[in-house]
């Protein structure tokens, strides 16, 4: 297992993060513990997870995530073995189900939902909080076209040095020890860096957004971010879902998977995704290579990747996407990549 420095903490983490949000949803309790238990095992003591989840986010199953991984902190302890990641919902987008629908980053706000988060998860620390998405509307979660309607909705917003002061006081605290920020801008990025410096506060350490063969939009402006001012990717949704294993070439729809159970999962299933992966697919094949390691072997060979990732509904994948790391692809390889790239760049933003 490789580690990496995350931002300015003065801590490494594993290359790769062990993805939660199945945990209480598609994956059982015991089914949860297999996993940690294994990950654990193999040096990934990086876990994320978050209020919300799991996914997807509704009023019956919201916080049972957390609640699995504190079950396991309970049984089995090693807490200051782990770095546990979560975040706390925005807005908009979570639904009223979460806290009552009082889900502003506001200090009261925040310090309610890690009120929240510490129960669940049976300690009190998180090593690194973040905030699941923008309070402003802007372009996450695949939205385009960021224009006149996006700024007009931007009226009613926490401004964000409130929002950093608040989650400075928290670690103060000691209730949490780094923050972050996921689903974000280039400017808000920028915005939360400029306030740390002018205010003496808190600087995040990373950033959680979506990164795959089908969504590299991080590289354009946001990567020369995490080359001059250390910040680095926690690198989401690698697989897209898990398009990016092959597993739904041509149409296909194994049962009891995200896509066939969850219709609101469609990002990646345009047809120029379809384009994309088949060619990616190819290219793996061509080099005796499966889907999946293509997919995994080019996100962790990118300068500002600090972490990727990973969540997977059953043991076999989970050990098939951790061996993965252990490959490096070639000059050839990489080539090949960027010529599918150019003709079709992004299909899934």
């Amino acid at each position: 297992m490789k580690y990496n420095p995350l931002g300015q903490s003065g801590i490494e983490v594993p290359e790769i993060c062990l993805g939660t949000m199945t945990f209480g949803e598609q994956n059982t309790q015991a089914e949860a513990f297999e996993q940690l238990a294994y990950a654990l095992d193999q040096g990934l003591y990086f876990w994320d997870t978050a209020e919300m989840y799991p996914v997807p986010p509704k009023p019956e199953t919201q916080g049972a995530t957390e609640e699995i991984i504190g079950q396991w902190i309970a049984q089995n302890g090693q807490r200051d073995k782990l770095f546990i990641a979560s975040k706390i919902a925005g807005p908009q987008q979570g639904g009223s189900h979460i806290r009552d629908g009082h889900t502003k980053f506001i200090e009261s706000e925040i310090a309610s939902a890690i009120d929240g988060s510490l129960k669940r998860l049976q300690t009190d620390y998180i090593d690194l909080y973040q905030l699941h998405w923008p309070q402003r509307a802007t372009n996450f979660f695949g939205t385009l076209g960021y224009g006149n309607k996006q700024a007009q909705q931007n009226i009613d917003i926490t401004p964000l040095e409130q929002t950093l002061e608040a989650l400075s006081k928290e670690v103060q605290k000691g209730r949490i020890r780094h923050i972050g920020l996921s689903n974000e801008t280039p400017w808000g990025t920028l915005k939360f860096l400029h306030l740390a410096e002018k205010l003496g506060l808190e600087k995040i350490v990373s950033v959680q957004n979506p990164y795959s063969l089908l969504n590299r939009t991080y590289e354009v402006g946001m990567s020369e971010i995490a080359q001059h001012e250390n910040i680095g990717l926690l690198a989401y949704s690698p697989l897209a879902f898990g398009y990016l294993t092959g597993k739904f070439r041509h149409g296909a729809r194994p049962a009891d998977t995200r896509i066939t159970l969850f219709s609101r999962f469609s990002r990646y299933s345009n047809p120029e995704s379809e384009w994309a992966i088949e060619q990616y697919a190819l290219l793996a094949e061509k080099h005796g290579l499966s889907l999946t390691q293509l997919a995994l072997a080019f996100i962790k060979q990118q300068f500002f990747v600090t972490s990727t990732i990973i969540g997977a509904t059953n043991l076999n994948q989970l050990k098939e996407n951790i061996a993965a790391f252990d490959l490096i692809l070639s000059d050839e390889i990489l080539q090949g990549i960027e010529d599918i790239h150019r003709q079709q760049p992004n299909p899934a933003p």
